[in-house]
């Protein structure tokens, strides 16, 4: 049987605020998401009179239905949705190549390329010539928009050069005296053995994909590419007509309970925590890559 490792009283105690620490870290953390889900689900009327702080009250869960009946919130969401496996995918695929690419010695001018790349982390030609620059590749009220300037990211490029520099070399020389290029020795070897940094540009990629709205602020006047950020954003502008619109919606001739009738705060609380739920679900898949992975990319040893 194993011993256990016995501590001294210092160890013990480092242990305790470490825990309580980063357990009052996650409460934080934690804390706003549960705010804003007991507020959803109680008396409506209680909520826009901020008596809703700790436990729920007049439990109920007619926001979520009535929210998910607003015009045009689905195809946002499949618009979000699209966008954000895609570009995640061709951002994944394009950064870890370029960053391969880099890592090359035989790259022409591979230290001007990189700078080249490096430097539009720090600097970027303003709004409007953004703009037009957008419009004049036709790139407006085009769903291209959201994906293919994410194609390559700057600091993703530079954690997996660097990952890709602490791998041994030995590896892809093998490769290469069996014959391989550099696109096989990317494919096979390379790649599959960068699961950890993959998986940590993955999600920058994906986070980044779905909370962005400005580009549809700015590049889209059709609704058909509406995002569903964007959509909240609007929601957020406008939920005291909304809410109204929604009110008369449900209490026309019918005799609705006081505690139903959805306001503004309901509609702002209820849209928000829908649309930042689905990329909730991305961080467990990809936690127990996600710490090696910008540790290891960001440290060469």
């Amino acid at each position: 049987m194993k011993r256990r490792k016995s501590i001294t009283a210092g160890e013990a105690l480092f242990q305790i605020i470490n825990y309580l620490i980063f357990g009052l870290f996650t409460l934080i953390c934690v804390l706003p998401f549960y705010y804003l889900f007991i507020n959803t689900i109680s008396d409506n009327s209680l909520v826009s009179k901020g008596m809703i702080l700790w436990l729920p009250k007049g439990i109920h869960f007619e926001n979520y239905k009535n929210v998910l009946e607003i015009k045009g919130l689905g195809h946002s969401a499949l618009v979000s949705l699209g966008r954000t496996v895609f570009g995640t995918i061709l951002n994944v695929v394009g950064t870890s190549f370029l960053g391969y690419a880099l890592c090359k010695e035989e790259l022409w001018h591979r230290k001007f390329w990189y700078k080249f790349v490096v430097i539009t982390m720090y600097f970027n030609a303003g709004i409007i010539p953004w703009f037009i620059n957008m419009k004049n590749l036709g790139l407006t009220n085009n769903y291209l928009a959201y994906i293919i300037p994410g194609i390559v990211s700057p600091f993703s490029m530079i954690l997996f050069k660097t990952y890709v520099e602490s791998l041994p070399a030995s590896l892809e020389e093998s490769a290469q005296l069996d014959g391989a290029g550099y696109l096989v020795t990317f494919t096979k070897i390379v790649f599959p053995l960068c699961k950890p940094i993959v998986a940590t540009i993955a999600v920058f990629s994906a986070v980044g994909q779905w909370n962005s709205f400005t580009d549809t602020l700015f590049l889209m006047s059709d609704s058909e590419y509406y995002t569903l950020q964007f959509m909240l954003y609007q929601y957020l502008n406008e939920a005291n007509a909304l809410a109204n619109t929604m009110r008369s919606a449900l209490s026309s001739g019918i005799a609705v309970d006081p505690s139903l009738l959805i306001t503004p705060t309901a509609v702002k609380m209820t849209v928000s925590l829908i649309v930042v739920f689905p990329i909730l679900f991305v961080y467990p898949f990809f936690q127990k890559y996600f710490v090696g992975g910008i540790m290891i990319g960001a440290v060469k040893g």
